[in-house]
């Protein structure tokens, strides 16, 4: 005979489990605790009751008697779960040992929090910052604040970003003689050999030195030391009622210009891995190369675009405040592609480092493979900025379960 508090729906037990934690935070100075008190509390009216009516009637009136402690508590600073559509917890159905399968909302965001990038991992890592002399201006980790103009009147020579070659341009950045670029596209990879260390191309395994396996019509240059005007900080906004300001991750794409490196593509994920935002950007200055080979954005993909960067810096201050908690890969790229300047970052390069450390970085599709066993970015006509932004949700989902896996909540 199935015992009798069996008759009480799964779902039922969630909504009052939910409920419960909404008010233990309220007056509970942790998460784990107010998980604690919560799971005790709804475990407890379960073993006691005798049918669903039954549960039903004490775990009402115990909500009650939660909520009156509620608003009489010191703290006056209430924290209010969504519970609507999306569960903030959710139990095991065997219910053994209260485990947390899933997390959202508040309660996400306050496990995220510890995962947030220290003001010195953010300088280590070349996060741009504000320059405090030249509003709208950015100075990188390293302390360089060269502006465009001061850049270009020092030297009208460049060093191919790819090949390492050194060719001139115009004061616009335009090329003054048209030369292929010859270039590896893969990482440099060392391995033992008989009588030491070798060191191969990823892309084809040629010999560090060996002529490039990949052609294309121009050298390019990325443009970081000297673009660092027209940034925007994210702002300051009131607390949301939930204490929730927002979890999203994020991915850009970007084209070499006559300038460097710019926006193509921006994608943004929330936490329920749906896309709030994806655009296609038309680059200010003259594009040299698409660089589709790792975007995936077309010529073609961008003939109908007229979003500027500036149009996406406005969608995105309003998306986001200087709380909202923005998940990416290397995110500092991202961030100086948008000249955004946040603060609230969880990187996965920095969650998940390289055995070497700095400045070693293991790449997103290596980790995806490796903690969660998938496969992305394995499609030749390059990433794909929404796959991107997902891929480092789900790696942060993995983290924040793995390392509250069998934590007594």
């Amino acid at each position: 005979i199935p015992e009798s508090g069996s008759k009480v729906p799964h779902d039922t037990r969630q909504r009052y489990v939910n409920f419960f934690v909404e008010e233990y935070l309220k007056v509970c100075r942790t998460v784990n605790e107010a998980f604690d008190k919560a799971l005790v509390e709804e475990k407890a009216i379960y073993d006691r009751c005798g049918s669903k009516n039954m549960y039903l009637n004490i775990a009402v009136n115990t909500l009650k008697k939660l909520r009156d402690q509620g608003s009489l508590s010191p703290n006056g600073k209430k924290l209010c779960m969504e519970i609507g559509g999306k569960k903030e917890v959710m139990m095991s159905d065997t219910d053994k040992d209260h485990s947390i399968l899933h997390f959202s909302g508040i309660v996400l965001y306050r496990i995220l929090k510890d995962y947030v990038l220290t003001e010195e991992q953010l300088h280590e890592n070349g996060y741009p910052q504000p320059n405090p002399e030249k509003p709208g201006s950015a100075i990188l980790g390293n302390g360089i604040t060269k502006t465009a103009s001061e850049e270009r009147r020092a030297t009208s020579k460049r060093v191919c970003c790819r090949c390492g070659e050194i060719y001139t341009v115009t004061a616009s950045g335009k090329h003054i003689r048209k030369e292929e670029c010859n270039y590896h596209s893969g990482r440099v990879l060392r391995q033992k050999v008989p009588g030491g260390l070798e060191t191969r191309y990823s892309c084809c395994e040629g010999v560090v030195g060996s002529p490039g396996c990949q052609v294309a019509k121009l050298h390019v240059h990325d443009g970081r030391k000297e673009n660092l005007e027209g940034f925007v900080k994210t702002f300051i906004k009131l607390t949301p009622a939930d204490g929730n300001h927002g979890v999203f991750a994020l991915d850009c794409e970007m084209c070499y210009t006559t300038q460097g490196l710019e926006l193509t593509r921006v994608t943004v994920v929330d936490s329920n891995l749906q896309v709030a935002y994806d655009t296609l950007v038309k680059p200010d200055n003259e594009i040299i190369d698409y660089n589709t080979r790792f975007s995936g954005v077309t010529e073609e993909d961008l003939k109908n675009t007229s979003s500027s960067i500036r149009d996406v810096q406005a969608i995105l201050l309003n998306l986001f405040s200087a709380d909202t908690i923005l998940i990416g890969h290397s995110l500092e790229n991202d961030l100086f592609a948008l000249k955004l300047i946040h603060n609230t970052v969880v990187d996965t390069a920095v969650v998940f480092p390289h055995r070497l450390g700095l400045p070693h970085k293991r790449a997103l599709r290596n980790l995806m493979a490796d903690y969660l066993r998938r496969i992305i970015q394995d499609d030749v006509g390059g990433h794909d900025s929404s796959e991107d932004a997902a891929a480092c949700m789900e790696l942060m989902l993995w983290k924040v379960k793995e390392d509250t896996k069998g934590r007594k909540w």
